[in-house]
């Protein structure tokens, strides 16, 4: 994709939660604030013993409906690290950091991943 397109990419690295220490780099995965969840090669997940735990539905930009298994990941971005669920990606699928992923991250995304400072929360009266 061009650069001019408001698209950008990232380095990210997948850890197992139950198996910490032994990570996986994908390098060049597009940042997609329209994307929920983000996407993962299967592969990637299946070496890291990563097992899906349950199966979410998607819709397309066609209308189409995809069923893709789901499990839980740590994420780590630009030296931070967040547990999402993560999609188990099939080939023709688009590797993606999808929105919740960065919320985790708490990035604000500006065409690069910036710090978004302390994360809100109430004050007891």
């Amino acid at each position: 994709m061009a650069e001019d397109m408001g698209s950008f990419r990232v380095d990210i690295e997948l850890e197992n939660p139950a198996r910490p220490g032994e990570r996986r780099t994908i390098s060049s995965v597009l940042v997609d604030t329209g994307a929920e969840l983000s996407w993962v090669p299967r592969e990637v997940l299946t070496a890291l013993g990563i097992q899906p735990h349950t199966t979410w539905r998607f819709r397309q930009a066609d209308g189409s409906i995809l069923e893709r298994p789901v499990g839980g990941a740590f994420v780590h971005v630009a030296g931070r690290k967040t547990t999402d669920d993560v999609v188990f990606g099939e080939p023709g699928d688009l590797i993606l950091l999808g929105s919740r992923t960065m919320e985790g991250l708490n990035f604000l995304v500006t065409k690069q991943l910036v710090d978004a400072g302390p994360a809100p929360a109430a004050v007891a009266a």
